[in-house]
């Protein structure tokens, strides 16, 4: 049995996805399950999945139309057999020893959530590639680092990086707390949603100070840079909010969430056509 499921949710990457099969399939930890969804993607990611599958039985490939990045990565979840999660975005790749050393963590822990630290890699202005190291935690909230806590202990911690990719998840926590993706057709941003919900009903989480991830930041056909999703991230937050209603925990969570909707807002502003 696969000791990790790694969801790779996939729509008209051809040009990275390559890379980021191959760090997936390379891993030191051997025992995976791949799921990627190929969410109708029209160039040839999809041959390209179906070439890893025939080559490598860990590899599971669903096709389906395009429904958007909620549902697709929904649809990965769903399938997913083994006790722990991961998420790799398919512009991506990650360090050879993510998961192994993750696992590790997660065994010895027993956290709903594990997050490690990430790098931010791009073109530079003279045409040379960057890593730039990104920590999960920083200044006074390094402390963090290798400590169990909760949200509502440490709600500082809502202040860091919010994203999903960086760590593991616990499969039965998010079963059992049923924690999935906003579905919106044809929406982005719909990460916002999965990571603040399971930052507020995780029990315990676990933050590393090592980083494994490589997030692209360059690739123009990310969604971040599509001009004409205005109102994506209002969506988004829309969710968040009946979330806390629909459970109560407005009063514990309210003004979080009012200051991360604040900075989701502007970094969207920054990334819509000025018209």
């Amino acid at each position: 049995m696969a000791k990790i499921s790694v969801v790779i949710p996939v729509y008209n990457v051809e040009k990275y996805l390559r890379e980021c099969l191959d760090s997936v399939q390379k891993q030191t930890l051997e025992e995976l399950e791949i799921i990627c969804i190929d969410d109708g993607s029209t160039d040839r990611s999809g041959a390209i999945l179906d070439e890893y599958a025939q080559k490598d039985s860990r590899f599971r490939v669903v096709h389906k139309k395009n429904e958007g990045y909620g549902k697709a990565m929904n649809t990965g979840l769903d399938l997913v057999t083994s006790p722990y999660v991961g998420i790799v975005e398919s512009d991506d790749w990650i360090d050879p020893t993510m998961y192994q050393k993750l696992y590790e963590v997660m065994k010895e822990t027993k956290a709903d959530v594990i997050k490690a630290d990430f790098y931010e890699c791009y073109t530079g202005a003279e045409g040379e590639y960057i890593e730039e190291y990104k920590f999960v935690a920083e200044g006074d909230r390094a402390s963090l680092y290798h400590m169990p806590f909760t949200i509502k202990e440490h709600p500082n911690a809502f202040y860091l990086w919010k994203y999903t990719w960086s760590g593991i998840y616990r499969t039965d926590f998010l079963r059992k707390e049923e924690i999935y993706h906003n579905e919106t057709p044809g929406a982005s941003y719909q990460d916002n949603g999965f990571w603040f919900i399971s930052n507020v009903l995780a029990k315990k989480s676990w933050y590393v100070d090592n980083a494994y991830y490589m997030n692209r930041r360059d690739n123009p056909n990310s969604s971040v840079y599509d001009s004409q999703k205005v109102y994506c991230m209002n969506k988004e937050y829309d969710y968040i909010y009946e979330f806390l209603e629909k459970n109560n925990l407005k009063k514990d969570f309210m003004d979080v969430y009012i200051f991360k909707k604040y900075h989701s807002y502007m970094f969207s502003l920054k990334r819509i056509a000025p018209k």
